[in-house]
């Protein structure tokens, strides 16, 4: 295989690497690059800078609206974005309902939801999860009884990211409580501002809030928000699936951390005051960790053209998934050796925007810790790992 890009390539990765460092706002750069919280302001602010471009759904086809990029274009536009400090495209609108929506969902559902995704005029959140439905999904019991042009829902999501700030969820629910677990289940579009909707924060384990669990109280959905046919969400639920494990690989963020761990190590010194990467074992480890991104990066682009040849995730996307989520724990880890005791006095309000590191150490050190914590959820959402195996097994050996 040759890695190396042809010119026309290399002129884009030019041209995406210029965009970014133009257009990109100082304040998001700086957060992002400092590990500070992200708001929905600055979520809103890139996606709206990136459509104004042209540039606002990488991942769609031309006639959707998109960018109507190739693989290789998507992987370079991801990489050079996430270098320069841009936050991550949300996922829930561009990469999970809204491949849904154009395989599966009628006409008029494109219409009226697609145009709104890459400006977030509409910004979704994900109802898949519940209290003990997470890896077993088919076991949901969020019900949804049809009465007359309306479904009335009742039940809870939790992990439901960044539901806060939503204004619409794609929900799994059970319609046919007679049918076998997979085969009673349909998927529908719902109003966040319906009356019964009610989000409550989960503070995790850095402090932070980006998920919540969400009640659904005698929720009144219009049947004409049912996507697809009844009971055949299980279908679409895991089509979309296979788009958000290959996402949450996340290769662009691997490429990041990795090149922030590598400053961190030439600031950060050993007992005799020498620079950490000079530290041949250090070396090593950042070295070892390079080649599984760089493994992973062809990863994605076996699968990502398998996708683009209208093949669809298959067992690859498990693999995907588990690798680059351990590879981001991997950094996580790594990123907090590097700052060594610098990392243990750790408090939440440090990564607010403008905040301050109350304690000697510097500044680049405090929030290690917080970023290895939120790591440590990357192995579970999606699909926990042991999850993923047993997919690839039975995919691939057939038990």
């Amino acid at each position: 295989m040759d890695l190396r890009f042809t010119a026309a390539e290399q002129a884009f990765r030019e041209e995406v690497r210029g965009f970014v460092q133009a257009k990109l706002p100082a304040d998001i750069r700086a957060k992002v690059l400092g590990h500070q919280r992200i708001e929905k302001d600055d979520y809103v602010r890139w996606h709206r800078i990136l459509h104004a471009h042209g540039w606002g759904a990488p991942s769609w086809p031309k006639q959707h609206g998109g960018t109507g990029w190739n693989a290789l274009q998507r992987l370079i536009f991801e990489i050079e974005a996430f270098r320069a400090g841009a936050p991550r495209l949300l996922p829930f609108g561009l990469t999970m309902i809204g491949p849904v929506l154009m395989k599966y969902g009628s006409p008029e559902h494109q219409a009226r939801f697609l145009p709104r995704i890459p400006t977030v005029e509409d910004f979704w959140c994900q109802g898949y999860s519940e209290p003990g439905s997470g890896s077993d999904l088919a076991s949901l019991k969020t019900r949804a009884v049809r009465r007359g042009d309306k479904f009335i829902v009742n039940g809870q999501k939790t992990w439901t990211t960044m539901a806060h700030f939503a204004d619409w969820i794609f929900c799994l629910v059970r319609t046919d409580p007679e049918a076998k677990a997979q085969e009673g289940i349909s998927m529908l579009l719902i109003d966040m501002k319906s009356p019964g909707v009610t989000v409550r924060p989960i503070k995790t384990l850095d402090g932070g809030h980006d998920v919540n669990e969400t009640w659904f109280e005698d929720v009144e959905v219009p049947v004409a928000n049912l996507l697809g046919e009844e009971n055949r969400g299980w279908t679409y639920a895991k089509y979309l699936l296979g788009h958000e494990r290959t996402g949450i690989a996340g290769i662009g963020h691997c490429n990041r951390e990795l090149r922030q761990l590598k400053h961190y190590a030439s600031l950060a010194t050993d007992g005799a005051g020498r620079p950490l990467i000079e530290d041949v074992r250090m070396r090593d480890k950042i070295a070892r960790i390079e080649m599984d991104i760089m493994a992973l990066e062809m990863l994605l682009l076996r699968v990502a053209t398998a996708d683009a040849a209208g093949q669809g995730p298959g067992p690859e996307a498990s693999i995907v998934k588990i690798r680059g989520s351990e590879i981001q724990q991997d950094l996580a880890m790594l990123q907090m050796e590097v700052a060594g005791p610098d990392a243990w006095p750790y408090a939440p309000e440090w990564l607010e925007p403008g905040a301050t590191q109350p304690v000697a150490g510097p500044d680049w050190a405090a929030p290690a810790a917080s970023t290895y914590f939120d790591m440590r959820k990357t192995t579970i959402y999606g699909g926990a790992t042991e999850v993923q195996k047993n997919i690839i097994s039975k995919m691939i050996i057939g038990f």
